[in-house]
């Protein structure tokens, strides 16, 4: 008999999520909790395993289409004489059976889709990067006509880019630029689009106040250089953000207001007792803040690979939704592209954000007299309703007091 697979509930209130592509195609044997297909919520890029085991008989939704929840997506041809689907062990969805399942996924040149909508961009290829797979929808390019020049051959987003600019430029000149060349137009979904919708209920809900301080981090950077020669610390990321977050975590300590949300429906602050440090990353699909869980706990060694762990989990697409939700603080780092300084908009039921600018020599009055220092500029984001002026200033100030002098820190790393 046949099945049909509906979009299951992702969990975290999504309501929605976006075919990124298939794994499986028409007439193929699969298995039971192999995974067949990724979607993209707005919080992550997930897998979903098979509940069936038989022969697929078609796909329902085009890769690329944004569907809801309970959508059926997929038909499968199952033991006529199985009325029920076979049981099989729990997993959660999005993440993939247990075990080898990795190994069943079918790897194939092209995957095929319903006729309807395969051709051009939207058709899809599995040995091409979801960012690779989002720059095609965008720029309106065939991933079947790529070299990839990614691991094992695998389509990057660069390889669509320079396909992009090198069919742009083997354009015939006219008398101005195609309508295409003038603008771009993306969609805005997945995770975009509830950053985009996070950002506005922040900036609107709370009433941001952001300080400034400008620090001498010499010897901050000094012990950074000894800690990567330290054997433990190899492969690891030891930067100036690894001894902020300790210090803000330390300083969190003496200042718990910054560490708390304010409920509008019972009209409460909740003052949190642990702390699931959110860290900003960049991804191609836009800002996430995934966070590390029970960070008061950690020491700077663990801190460390911590966030080695997550951030590369995050740019890959593969934080789970548990990463990215339970945030009770959270740091950017500017810094990494030259920027001296901001102002950053807190995340949605946080009452604190610190900013870590560019750490760079610069002229500076050392022991009265004047010396080329590393100095960097902080800036914490918090919402007056939650902190006042003076635990924001303090909390900055004793964030800057231990990266000035990391003495002051040695007994918490």
């Amino acid at each position: 008999m046949a099945q049909e697979f509906r979009l299951p509930d992702l969990g975290e209130g999504l309501t929605e999520a976006e075919l990124v592509s298939w794994a499986v195609e028409v007439g193929q044997t699969i298995e039971l909790n192999q995974v067949i297909g990724e979607v993209e919520t707005a919080k992550a890029l997930v897998e979903l395993p098979s509940p069936y085991a038989g022969v697929v008989e078609e796909l329902l939704v085009p890769a690329g289409a944004t569907v809801p929840v309970g959508t059926p997506i997929i038909r499968i041809a199952t033991d006529a004489a199985t009325e029920e689907p076979p049981a099989r062990t729990p997993v959660l969805v999005g993440y993939g059976p247990e075990a080898a399942a990795e190994s069943k996924r079918a790897r194939r040149k092209l995957v095929t889709a319903p006729e309807t909508g395969t051709s051009g961009p939207d058709r899809r290829c599995p040995d091409a990067s979801p960012a690779a797979r989002a720059a095609a929808r965008e720029l309106g390019v065939d991933l079947a006509v790529i070299a990839g020049t990614g691991p094992s051959g695998a389509v990057t987003r660069s390889d669509v880019e320079s396909h992009a600019d090198s069919a742009r430029q083997a354009l015939p000149s006219a008398s101005g630029p195609a309508p295409s060349e003038r603008e771009t137009r993306t969609p805005i979904r997945s995770v975009r689009k509830q950053t985009a919708a996070a950002m506005v209920r922040s900036a609107f809900t709370a009433p941001h106040v952001t300080e400034f301080l400008t620090v001498d981090v010499t010897r901050s950077v000094e012990l950074l250089e000894r800690l990567r020669e330290n054997p433990a610390f190899e492969g690891l990321s030891v930067t100036p953000l690894s001894l902020v977050a300790k210090a803000m975590i330390v300083a969190l300590r003496e200042n718990p207001s910054l560490n708390a949300s304010w409920d509008e429906e019972n009209q409460e602050i909740v003052t949190k007792h642990y702390v699931n440090l959110g860290i900003a990353a960049a991804t191609p699909r836009g800002l996430v803040v995934p966070n590390i869980k029970e960070a008061q706990s950690l020491s700077l060694l663990e801190l460390c690979r911590a966030i080695t762990e997550l951030t590369a989990t995050a740019r890959t697409g593969r934080a789970e939704p548990a990463q990215l939700t339970g945030g009770t603080v959270s740091i950017t780092n500017v810094g990494v592209f030259g920027v001296d300084a901001g102002t950053p908009i807190l995340n949605p039921g946080e009452s604190a954000i610190l900013c870590l600018g560019s750490v760079t020599r610069r002229p500076w009055v050392h022991e009265d007299e004047l010396a080329v220092r590393w100095v960097t500029t902080l800036s914490v984001s918090f919402d007056h309703r939650v902190v006042d002026g003076e635990q924001g200033s303090r909390f900055v100030s004793s964030v800057a007091a231990m990266l000035h002098d990391p003495a002051s820190l040695l007994a918490h790393l």
